[in-house]
């Protein structure tokens, strides 16, 4: 699943997935949205952005994460601060990816949420 509100980013992201063999099953442009998707869907891994309208996703992340604690959610975000990363691996995000980020960090990020092997090229 992707929670992001840049459609081109959430473009991107669900072309670069499609790429990489995982389906997408659930878009969401705002916190809001993306909660309720998730608790609909249960997607394996969502893509989360942090800067969302309606609600964070450092908001969403801890709404979701209380109702599934087992959730694998990778946060992404143009904010590279150490008290944001330390607030997201707090709350239970398994990977945090800075913009612009690479597709070989993605599809790493959901290998290892899958618990897949990967090899990173970049």
């Amino acid at each position: 699943m992707v929670a992001e509100d840049s459609d081109e980013i959430r473009l991107l992201l669900k072309d670069l997935l499609k790429f990489g063999n995982h389906e997408v099953v659930a878009e969401a442009v705002n916190g809001i949205d993306a909660v309720k998707k998730f608790n609909d869907v249960k997607p394996d891994v969502l893509l989360l952005d942090i800067a969302m309208p309606k609600k964070d996703g450092l908001d969403a992340l801890k709404e979701i994460m209380a109702v599934n604690p087992n959730a694998k959610i990778v946060m992404l975000t143009a904010i590279d601060s150490l008290n944001t990363i330390t607030q997201c691996t707090e709350q239970g995000a398994l990977a945090y990816l800075v913009k612009p980020f690479g597709s070989d960090q993605v599809l790493a990020s959901i290998a290892m949420a899958l618990d897949e092997p990967t090899e990173i090229t970049n």
